[in-house]
């Protein structure tokens, strides 16, 4: 029974890669296994198609922690790009998608981050400065643009389209599907179809236009996160 469902399971992987090779999107993850990420292998592993993080009492994380992306073609930064991904979360914890940052060494980033939060609305889907000293770039629901005056307590909001309906896209406890799109300065994320953030980075000195890409693991409580179907496509 259960090598059955790892069949199944891989060929649903290679149904979702062939209709994604199709629109540019290539997996960056094979299904079985981490090559071509870089973490804690005491807390990430691979399973039926799905990259699990997981701490627990036995086994927890001192500090936030990342599986970093180092495959792909050129081995490299990530610039302009599409990425899609699911995603499900633990009722606990807390975890995100971090993009065009810097790798600190020890599996630590620095940098944007999709931020994953059990608290829901308006902090499921925010983007978020990880590390860095500007915090909630911008909240579920909201069109920011960020220049060199900028804070968190002066940044000028105006609210997306269909605000009350992002309300309700989570599904707590479910997979949900997540999408990033980074051009130039320009970021859109999106949470089960919907764009819930369009962020415009002026901020000459802060705004990252290049970096890594990897799935976090927050300190605290025990938590598992679980990632399928990360499909990227890097716009030239």
């Amino acid at each position: 029974m259960q090598k059955l469902v790892t069949v199944m399971c891989l060929l649903g992987i290679m149904a979702v890669s062939i209709r994604a090779a199709d629109d540019g999107f290539k997996p960056l993850f094979n299904g079985t296994d981490l090559t071509g990420w870089d973490g804690n292998t005491k807390l990430w592993s691979a399973k039926e198609g799905v990259i699990i993080g997981e701490t627990t009492k036995e086994n927890p994380t001192k500090g936030n922690t990342f599986l970093i992306f180092k495959g792909g073609e050129s081995k490299g930064e990530l610039k302009d790009f599409e990425l899609k991904f699911s995603f499900r979360m633990s009722t606990t914890g807390n975890s995100g998608v971090q993009f065009r940052s810097k790798d600190l060494g020890n599996f630590v980033m620095k940098g944007y981050q999709y931020d994953f939060n059990n608290a829901g609305f308006p902090q499921m889907g925010k983007l978020y400065d990880e590390k860095g000293d500007r915090g909630y770039l911008a909240l579920n629901g909201e069109k920011v643009a960020w220049d060199n005056t900028t804070t968190v307590k002066t940044k000028v909001v105006t609210p997306l389209p269909d605000l009350e309906n992002m309300k309700t896209l989570w599904k707590k406890g479910d997979w949900n599907d997540g999408e990033i799109i980074a051009t130039g300065n320009h970021i859109i994320q999106k949470l089960n179809g919907v764009i819930v953030v369009d962020f415009t980075d002026n901020n000459d000195t802060k705004k990252l236009l290049s970096g890594w890409m990897g799935i976090q693991i927050h300190a605290g409580a025990p938590m598992k996160i679980e990632m399928k179907n990360i499909l990227l496509k890097e716009i030239k």
